[in-house]
């Protein structure tokens, strides 16, 4: 694979995967699929940020688009965007909540069998900018860990704020961690309505202006999991071509919150042996106010096992019961 530094990232000219791929299938693009025109593998090292807040790196050239999607899993509209994304051969970047990704590890898995990326959204989608630092970074730690226990392998170092929410020790953290934290540039708002057509038109009238970006979208959202057929055929129609972002190395995460999350994925395993049927619900009913101690804002200190002391649980914000109640909007 060759490649060249620019801003941080190196643009790949082949596709290739650190992640190892979990039994891929390969997808031969017909004339009229998106497919993927480029992979850029993203070096993280030096914690880079991306998108309209941050206005730091560019890698997008007139006419790319980035698809990326938070929130996941929920099967229910997880798999159809996963069954649109394969039936155009193109690749996403999946920001998933820890506790979705607990409540279905097999959908977590399929996303990777399918050859998309996936990093972290927090482990219960908090708006960190309220929490403090010791709680948010609990969160963020939590999540990460979270999501490689469901996934079984390790996930790649990408974070999104939740509300894009963010804070400047915060970043600071994400940078002493080397993890790259991605905003956005096309919104799709697709949690404002539940009509395909809005989400269609609103994407491909801000491409218009814009002519290229990191686009958001919502796998919990059925306005996008209607959409996404459309979109993707009207996207390659007007010649937008898709950049797949893969890490050139991968997230690291911290002990003690391996074990706590460990915890959680025990807990789904012995509900699901108690109750056949659970494994079919909407999500997994993790512990409220799971206690958690802060991660270390050193990044040697964040890969070992804190002290010991006094537990303390992740808040459950107001945003954070609007955001979970409200996932069928």
């Amino acid at each position: 694979m060759q490649s060249i530094k620019a801003w941080g990232v190196a643009l790949c000219l082949a596709t290739g995967a650190l992640q190892p791929a979990l039994a891929q299938e390969p997808c031969v693009p017909g004339p009229n699929a998106l497919g993927v025109s480029r992979t850029v593998e993203i070096d993280t090292s030096a914690g880079p940020r991306f998108g309209f807040q941050y206005n730091e790196q560019n890698f997008l050239a007139d006419g790319e688009v980035v698809l990326t999607f938070d929130d996941g899993p929920l099967r229910a509209y997880t798999r159809p965007v996963l069954e649109a994304l394969a039936a155009h051969c193109t690749k996403a970047t999946f920001f998933l909540v820890g506790r979705m990704a607990v409540a279905d590890p097999e959908m977590v898995q399929e996303y990777a069998r399918r050859g998309h990326t996936i990093g972290s959204h927090t482990w219960s989608h908090a708006k960190l900018g309220a929490m403090t630092p010791l709680k948010a970074r609990a969160e963020i730690e939590l999540g990460f860990s979270a999501v490689q226990q469901a996934l079984g392998k390790p996930l790649a170092p990408f974070f999104r704020f939740p509300y894009l929410s963010d804070a400047k020790s915060l970043l600071t953290h994400l940078q002493t961690r080397q993890i790259g934290t991605f905003s956005i540039d096309i919104d799709s708002k697709d949690f404002r309505t539940r009509d395909p057509g809005t989400v269609h038109r609103r994407v491909m009238a801000d491409l218009a202006r814009q002519r290229k970006g990191i686009v958001l979208f919502h796998d919990i959202q059925p306005s996008t999991a209607r959409a996404l057929p459309g979109l993707l055929a009207d996207l390659k129609a007007k010649g937008y071509r898709v950049v797949h972002m893969r890490p050139k190395a991968e997230a690291a995460t911290v002990a003690e919150f391996d074990a706590q999350a460990q915890q959680e994925m025990a807990k789904r395993r012995k509900t699901e042996v108690a109750q056949p049927l659970a494994k079919r619900s909407l999500t997994w009913p993790v512990t409220k106010g799971l206690p958690v101690q802060a991660a270390a804002a050193n990044p040697g200190e964040a890969q070992t096992p804190a002290a010991k002391q006094a537990p303390r649980p992740i808040p459950r914000s107001n945003a954070n019961d609007d955001w979970f109640s409200n996932i069928w909007r």
